[in-house]
């Protein structure tokens, strides 16, 4: 028998706001069917929670295989390969069929025999009534201590309050979906959770200028910044080309003291005088400037210029490597040919000595049917 004033649903008032595979898997189930459908009172489906519900999941252990499934058929949508549903959403979804009143769903969640009828409670409330009035009914719980182990199996144990702050700020809960808070509602709710006693204690509130003052930010000079191997190899590939290098490949690669030839290597001709320089005529036919043209470069130029002669050599190499390949197919290749045009011929000698010998066969058969007809011809006169 339905109450005079029950509560009014929020959302669907057909399926409970329930994923559709859950809800599909509690009305086919035989414990619904069969064991809960005798079941007519609020106090008796009480007592059914009491001694069945053992756990807040909506699937029983080792039921429900979700193992390479992915996207929309993954574990947290629920919408993949079902499994056996657990006893506690068939009661709960029972609990919706009876219509509950105000009074009847502030007795379970102020319920002292089991946690398991407070929890249902509270997850009835989170499943049919308005967001809005969500931080109404939950408010006065968030630091309940009463403890609960919410998992399938075991292994999950936390308090009411823990749970119902969960509740509110998240979405997903073992392999499902709560219904979605409207987001002004959701920020209200994060507000008065931020505001609320047990989420600011006294230690926090004296611990946070300090963090405040030790995590300032920081200016870094430009010139102490590095980005590591990148940086340096590229420095090095400009270092050529620029004849400078940056302030952080001088600071971080010391620079090598430039090569000193021994002085018994030099010899006492090769000094120049001091009309050397001022003399252009003598710079271009002394046999000294030949000589410093063929000295070694300077640090900064020499990676360029051996780079550069370098991948000359290496151009002509591959050049020449090109052309002994091409020279070593050509051979065969000449050689096929020469082969074609001997085998063309001699089909060709071959054909014409076949069409003479042709002929001739055919003029000796011709001379021989002549002689053959004459011969009978005389015997007849005869």
């Amino acid at each position: 028998m339905a109450p005079n004033n029950p509560l009014p649903i929020w959302g669907n008032e057909k399926t409970m706001n329930m994923n559709p595979l859950i809800l599909t898997n509690i009305q086919s189930s035989p414990y619904f069917k069969v064991n809960l459908y005798e079941l007519k009172t609020y106090h008796e489906v009480i007592d059914e929670i009491f001694y069945r519900v053992e756990h807040l999941e909506p699937w029983e252990r080792g039921s429900r295989k979700t193992a390479g499934q992915t996207g929309m058929c993954g574990g947290v949508r629920g919408v993949g390969a079902g499994g056996i549903v657990s006893s506690a959403y068939c009661l709960l979804y029972k609990l919706f069929t009876l219509r509950l009143t105000r009074k009847q769903l502030t007795g379970l969640i102020t319920h002292q025999d089991s946690p398991y009828i407070r929890g249902l409670g509270f997850m009835y409330i989170r499943y049919t009534q308005d967001p809005k009035e969500l931080w109404d009914w939950y408010e006065p719980y968030l630091e309940d201590e009463e403890e609960i182990d919410v998992k399938a199996g075991g292994g999950h144990v936390m308090p009411i309050g823990e749970m119902i702050r969960q509740w509110m700020t998240k979405l997903e809960w073992y392999s499902t979906l709560f219904p979605r808070i409207p987001v002004p509602v959701q920020k209200d709710v994060m507000q008065k959770l931020k505001n609320h006693k047990w989420s600011r204690p006294e230690e926090e509130e004296e611990e946070e200028p300090q963090i405040a003052t030790t995590t300032q930010p920081q200016h870094i000079p430009d010139e102490e910044l590095s980005f590591g191997e990148a940086e340096r190899m590229s420095h090095k590939r400009r270092s050529p080309e620029r004849g400078t290098s940056s302030p952080q490949h001088s600071r971080r690669s010391p620079r090598r003291s430039p090569v000193r030839r021994s002085p018994h290597r030099r010899s006492p001709d090769r000094r120049r005088s001091p009309h050397h320089k001022s003399s252009p005529d003598h710079r271009r036919h002394s046999p000294d400037h030949h000589r410093s043209k063929g000295r070694r470069p300077s640090p900064s130029r020499r990676p360029a210029q051996s780079s550069g002669g370098d991948f000359a050599r290496d151009l002509q190499r591959e050049r020449e490597r090109q052309n002994r390949t091409k020279g070593k197919e050509s051979q065969p290749r000449s050689r096929e040919r020469k082969r074609s045009h001997s085998r063309e011929r001699h089909f060709k000698k071959s054909s014409k000595h076949s069409h003479r010998d042709r002929r001739s066969r055919s003029r000796s058969r011709e001379r021989h049917r002549d002689r053959h007809g004459r011969e009978k011809h005389r015997n007849g006169d005869l």
